[in-house]
């Protein structure tokens, strides 16, 4: 039996379910996914509301500074460096009808890698050119025994990308995220709910 086929009941739960980001359009979360790096979903929800009233599209954003964003998000790591990049996409893109939605056009903008740029194609629903490979995927994915160890998130989405059909590119990366945020835990995961045990590695030598 295949990875694609043994992971359809992680399909089955997960696919089609919201990111934690709560963003209410594609402005919104394209400069949510650039906020939230090396942050946490939970702290970008916390300050969002207030900015986007402030700003709330590319055209409001583009004729901002690092000064009047900076009340805004002065809470977020590496604030001003983030500032510099939503600005300059802003002044790039200039309405919100604007944002990319392609693996090279999105790349091409500064903050957003591979990862990102899968997480909002995914919201998106365009059709995926790779797979989300975010903190909870690195961690999850080797410990289910799916590809090998690496901390590497391209890394990861290129072997998960070599085991995985196409057809699935789309969810499973979200879908493994979410397998680790709410049942598959650093510690005290929750191996008797996970929909994948019986192909898990982890979940095999806890029996043995």
């Amino acid at each position: 039996m295949e990875w694609t086929e043994k992971l359809q009941p992680l399909l089955d739960k997960y696919e089609g379910k919201k990111h934690p980001l709560d963003y209410h359009n594609t402005y919104q979360l394209l400069i949510m996914v650039i906020l939230s790096a090396q942050d946490s979903d939970a702290n970008i929800n916390k300050i969002t509301p207030v900015l986007f009233d402030a700003f709330p599209n590319m055209e409001t954003l583009s004729v901002s500074n690092i000064e009047t964003l900076r009340p805004y998000i002065s809470k977020v790591r590496n604030f001003e460096t983030k500032a510099n990049w939503i600005i300059e996409i802003a002044q790039l893109l200039k309405k919100d009808e604007n944002v990319p939605l392609t693996m090279d056009t999105l790349t091409a903008l500064k903050g957003i890698g591979r990862k990102s740029a899968n997480v909002i194609m995914r919201e998106s629903k365009v059709e995926a050119e790779g797979i989300i490979a975010d903190l909870h995927v690195i961690r999850v994915a080797p410990r289910i025994g799916l590809i090998n160890e690496s901390k590497d998130g391209n890394k990861v989405e290129k072997q998960l990308m070599q085991v995985l059909d196409k057809n699935i590119w789309g969810e499973i990366g979200m879908s493994i995220s979410f397998l680790g945020r709410e049942i598959c835990r650093p510690t005290n995961p929750k191996c008797d709910i996970c929909p994948v045990n019986n192909h898990c590695n982890y979940y095999k030598n806890r029996l043995l």
